[in-house]
C-alpha cells in the first residue's frame, strides 16, 4: 500500500496519508522510517476517523509527548479522531483514556497485583505451566505450531490465572482480545466483542465482592476491594480488567513469537544466548527494543495548548501520536539502531511505553519471555523453523503484530 503526502496546507505543513501496508516478520514500516530521519514532527491520516493528527517519531520528543500533561488523553474519548481501526478501542472512563490523577489512582490500584513479591510467587507457577506446555508439545512430535501450542497457551493461562479467570473460559478471552485488537474485524464484531468482555469482566469482580470472600488473590478480587472500597468505581475496575486481560493475552503472545522468530532467523543470536544464558535479560530488552511489535501507532493525545514539540508548534486541540517503534530506532540515542545488538550497554528503550500511560504488566511480560526463551532451547535445542521463511504466515490487520502459525521441528 502507498504512503503518500497530499498538497500543503495553508500554514505550510503537509499530511501523509498512512495506509499502515501489510508487514511480515521483522520489517520496519518503511513510512516510519523516513518520517524518523525527515520529517520527524508532521501531519498524518490514517485509515479510519476525520482529519489528521500528529505524528512524533523521536526519542526525546516522544518521552516529552508522553509525560506533558498539556497532551490529554482524556481529551479523546469522543472525538473522531482518525485512526487505525474503524472502532475506538478503550471503554470509556479506561485507565487508558485517563489523566493523573485519576489515572495516577487506577495504576495504584493494579500494582498491588504487580507487586515484586506477588511476581516472584508467579515466577515459579509461570514456570510449572511452561513446563507442563512443552511436555504438550514434546508429545505432540514434529513438526508443531509453536503459536498453538506454546505461544498462545502460556500468556492466555498466565493473565486468566492472574485475573481469575476460569480455565473453561479461557478461549472466549483469546477471541475477545483478538477481534478486539483488530482492525480487519470490523465495526460491528469488534464492538459486540468490547460489549461482551466488558460484561464478562464486571460480573467476574462483582462476584469477588461481599464479606464470603476469603483468601481470593487474583485481580479481580483486588478491584472487588477497590469498588467496596471506594478507590475505584465499578466502570474504573471494569476497564482495568479488560485492558490488562487484552494486553497479557494478545499482546505478549504476539511480542513472544517475534522473539522467537528473531531467534530463529538469527542463528548466531541464538548460538550466543545458548552459551551465555546469563545474558537473557539483557537479550529480552534488546529484543523488545529491535522488534516492531505493532501496526502503526497506539491511542493519541490531545493539546490542551499550543505546544512545541522538537521545534514545530503543535495548536491546542490537534490530536498527537507518539511511535515508541521510531524511538527505539533514533540513531541520537541507540548506535546502529538497526542491528540487533545483544551486547548493547546503554539501552533506555520505551517498548513498553513511558510516562504515566508505562504498560502495567511489563515486569509480568518480561518475566514471561525470558521463561519461553530460557525454556524452549533447553527441552529442544535442535528447534529450528519446519517451513522458510518466506511461507510464514503473518496476521493481518492485528494492531500488535506476529505470526499467524510458527511452525518447527527438532
Amino acid at each position: 500500500m502507498s504512503t503518500t503526502a497530499s498538497p500543503e496546507t495553508s500554514d505550510g505543513f503537509g499530511v501523509h496519508f498512512w495506509a499502515v501496508p501489510h508487514l511480515t516478520g521483522l520489517d520496519f514500516d518503511p513510512l516510519l522510517a523516513r518520517l524518523l530521519h525527515e520529517d520527524p514532527v508532521t501531519r498524518v491520516r490514517l485509515p479510519y476517523g476525520e482529519g489528521h493528527a500528529w505524528l512524533v517519531t523521536r526519542y526525546e520528543d516522544v518521552k516529552f509527548v508522553s509525560v506533558d500533561p498539556r497532551f490529554s488523553r482524556k481529551a479523546i474519548w469522543g472525538r473522531e479522531v482518525t485512526r487505525l481501526t474503524p472502532h475506538f478501542i478503550p471503554l470509556d472512563g479506561a485507565v487508558g483514556i485517563a489523566d493523573p490523577p485519576d489515572h495516577t489512582r487506577m495504576r495504584r490500584v493494579v500494582a498491588r497485583a504487580f507487586s515484586a513479591r506477588a511476581l516472584r510467587t508467579l515466577r515459579d507457577h509461570a514456570q510449572a505451566v511452561m513446563d507442563g506446555l512443552l511436555d504438550d508439545l514434546e508429545r505432540h512430535g514434529p513438526p508443531a505450531d509453536l503459536m498453538a501450542l506454546v505461544n498462545r497457551p502460556f500468556p492466555l493461562t498466565m493473565v486468566c490465572e492472574l485475573m481469575g479467570v476460569p480455565a473453561a473460559d479461557r478461549p472466549r478471552m483469546a477471541h475477545w482480545a483478538d477481534t478486539i485488537l483488530s482492525a480487519g474485524a470490523g465495526l460491528e464484531a469488534s464492538e459486540r466483542a468490547k460489549t461482551e468482555l466488558e460484561q464478562y469482566c464486571t460480573d467476574l469482580i462483582d462476584s469477588r465482592r461481599g464479606a464470603h470472600r476469603t483468601d481470593d488473590d487474583t485481580l479481580a478480587a483486588v478491584l472487588a476491594d477497590a469498588v467496596e472500597d471506594g478507590t475505584l468505581t465499578a466502570h474504573e475496575a471494569t476497564g482495568l480488567a479488560v485492558l490488562i486481560q487484552i494486553g497479557g493475552t494478545h499482546a505478549v503472545r504476539n511480542n513472544s513469537a517475534n522473539m522467537v522468530y528473531a531467534l530463529l532467523t538469527h542463528p548466531e543470536h541464538l548460538a550466543r544466548l545458548r552459551a551465555e544464558p546469563e545474558l537473557l535479560p539483557q537479550a529480552v530488552d534488546e529484543l523488545l527494543r529491535y522488534i516492531p511489535h505493532r501496526n502503526a501507532v497506539g491511542l493519541s493525545r490531545i493539546a490542551l495548548a499550543d505546544v512545541e514539540v522538537g521545534g514545530v508548534l503543535i495548536p491546542r486541540g490537534d490530536a498527537v501520536y507518539v511511535s515508541y517503534l521510531t524511538a527505539n530506532r533514533d540513531p541520537e540515542v541507540f548506535a546502529d539502531p538497526d542491528r540487533l545488538d545483544f551486547d548493547r550497554g546503554y539501552n533506555p528503550h520505551i517498548a513498553f511505553g513511558h510516562g504515566p500511560h508505562y504498560c502495567p504488566g511489563s515486569t509480568l511480560a518480561r518475566m514471561e519471555s525470558e521463561i519461553l526463551l530460557d525454556s524452549l532451547w533447553k527441552r529442544f535445542p535442535d528447534l529450528r523453523l519446519a517451513v522458510p521463511e518466506d511461507r510464514l504466515e503473518w496476521q493481518r490487520g492485528a494492531l500488535i503484530r506476529g505470526p499467524e502459525t510458527l511452525p518447527v521441528t527438532w
